[in-house]
């Protein structure tokens, strides 16, 4: 079956609450090594804590004035994906570059060619032929970026317990090792999969029309441009980033729905791009 391609908009910062109330619990893929969450600090103020959410809102009203009406315009986002990681990954790149009806019809076959949801792992999928992958529709290319994804996890490179548990700057470097993930790709993964507070998707054209109408700027604002305008978001850029797709997007004549999916269930819905 061939895939439809689509052009996808996204949709989407300081005091933190002195007792947040900590973050849904996350499942480990069978392949993620214990050994190596003892290497890490663990991340615990993440954005599917409510409390956190809120401090991000209250961050952000307080330190951007100019962004305050779009807060009140819209209800707080919700983050509430729970997929383990590597699942999330594997799904990332089912959805690429097609349409989300496309993707999920894709996505339910490859699931069911693992048997079931809950058995989606490293093992699971290096078992999946090309001829196998390729009847259910996914592109010679994406079932090259799945087997290089398992094979990360296989050779102990990635595991769930490091994805958890890395700082943000190292783990786009590490993820941005896989076949068919770019910086932006991680970056989505980072807010709407792992529900990192403070990622700033520079690379996004959508979030950088959406900081050009915010402001009132004359010419669309450059990546390197965007750390400095952004800046007082910290350290909440991700939420921040959220309300500026919600109005870039509506301002397109897109609807904001939030749609579940690849960027997770009741945020808007992000680029497939890689």
């Amino acid at each position: 079956m061939g895939e439809q391609t689509q052009t996808q908009t996204t949709q989407p910062p300081s005091s933190l609450p002195e007792n947040p109330s900590p973050a849904k619990s996350r499942k480990l893929s069978s392949h993620s090594s214990p050994r190596t969450a003892a290497i890490f600090l663990p991340i615990t103020r993440l954005l599917s804590s409510d409390d956190v959410v809120a401090a991000a809102l209250r961050h952000l009203r307080s330190s951007d004035p100019v962004l305050a009406p779009v807060i009140d315009a819209y209800e707080p986002p919700k983050f509430e994906n729970s997929d383990t990681p590597f699942l999330a990954l594997a799904k990332s790149i089912l959805y690429q570059q097609i349409t989300h009806k496309a993707g999920t019809t894709i996505y339910n076959r490859f699931v069911s060619l693992c048997g079931g949801e809950t058995r989606v792992c490293p093992i699971s999928v290096l078992a999946l032929t090309p001829p196998q992958l390729l009847q259910i529709g996914v592109s010679a290319r994406k079932v090259s970026f799945l087997h290089d994804l398992a094979n990360k996890y296989r050779t102990g490179i990635l595991s769930d317990s490091k994805i958890l548990t890395m700082e943000d700057r190292a783990l786009v470097s590490l993820i941005a090792m896989v076949k068919g993930f770019g910086v932006l790709s991680v970056h989505m993964f980072m807010i709407f999969s792992l529900h990192r507070p403070d990622v700033l998707p520079v690379g996004d054209a959508n979030l950088r029309k959406g900081v050009q109408m915010l402001y009132g700027l004359e010419e669309l604002p450059r990546p390197s441009q965007m750390e400095k305008l952004c800046e007082r978001w910290r350290p909440y850029r991700s939420v921040a980033s959220w309300y500026i797709w919600r109005l870039s997007s509506e301002a397109n004549g897109v609807q904001g729905k939030a749609e579940s999916g690849e960027t997770g269930a009741g945020s808007p819905k992000g680029p497939a791009t890689t």
